[in-house]
């Protein structure tokens, strides 16, 4: 689940597991998209876009913002 703030929290499929685990994520903010329609991918249904690069071996690198900010501020 992504903490959103004042959205609420919501679910992703991000493809993220060659990169990170599930430790590494915890208290982490990263950049997300929420005002997609939510999509089913297999059996589970993504709430959210979650904003990553590509590395070298086309492995997702998740997009952060540069210091702390409230959780669920709009995009600039």
């Amino acid at each position: 689940l992504i903490d959103f703030g004042d959205l609420g929290q919501k679910k992703s499929s991000a493809q993220i597991t060659k990169n990170y685990a599930t430790t590494d994520l915890q208290g982490r903010q990263i950049v997300a998209v929420v005002n997609f329609p939510i999509k089913q991918i297999g059996t589970f249904m993504s709430e959210c876009l979650v904003l990553c690069a590509m590395d070298h071996d086309n492995n997702m690198v998740l997009i952060s913002p540069e210091r702390g900010v409230s959780n669920g501020l709009k995009i600039g």
